[in-house]
């Protein structure tokens, strides 16, 4: 899903509050920096595919990582980005930010996530392949970034990697598999019914 204008012309919101308005709100918002915005909604095949995804990788990672869905939120600290990918992977303990009021835990959110997959619509692509990436990228933890297309059968998958350099990517189509968190997935098991 992507970001849509703010909710509303307000002034900052800070973390916790953003937070506790989402525990009871019925959509998703992104929070940037003390800006709320509005996420657009999926279409009946992008959460198909959201779905498909996170139930393979629940299936394939089982006893190794925690697969989460589009439910968890994702924070990244070191741009103050707040969202919910179309699903999550964690490999290894999970540090989760806890937001406590009164001394209650109003609500958390994901801070380590080794995998994130973003299912890709003509309104998301270009801000899962760039700014959105750019957030993801700070991450230490992410190892690898799943887009996967609606329009055609193809999943791309950027690798961090090893010390410096250029996140790679490949690319994977009808026939082919992809390995995701050292597993394999075929591309027609992800798109079949």
């Amino acid at each position: 899903m992507a970001m849509t204008s703010p909710a509303s012309a307000q002034p900052y919101v800070a973390f916790e509050d953003y937070v506790a308005s989402e525990e009871r709100s019925e959509t998703k918002h992104e929070w940037l920096d003390g800006v709320v915005y509005a996420m657009a909604g999926g279409s009946v095949e992008h959460g198909r595919l959201a779905t498909k995804m996170t139930a393979i990788l629940t299936a394939r990672l089982a006893g190794r990582c925690t697969v989460l869905s589009s439910d968890v939120m994702v924070y990244v600290r070191a741009t103050n980005l707040a969202t919910y990918p179309d699903g999550s992977v964690v490999c290894g303990a999970m540090d989760v930010q806890q937001v406590v009021r009164n001394g209650k835990i109003i609500g958390e959110a994901l801070t380590n996530p080794t995998l994130v997959v973003e299912v890709l619509s003509d309104s998301t692509e270009s801000y899962d392949r760039g700014e959105k990436f750019a957030h993801y990228m700070r991450l230490p933890s992410l190892r690898e970034y799943v887009l996967v297309s609606q329009a055609e059968r193809r999943i791309e998958v950027f690798r961090r990697p090893e010390g410096r350099g250029r996140w790679r990517s490949d690319v994977a189509g009808h026939g082919d598999t992809v390995t995701l968190g050292g597993a394999e997935v075929g591309v027609d098991e992800v798109y079949g019914q």
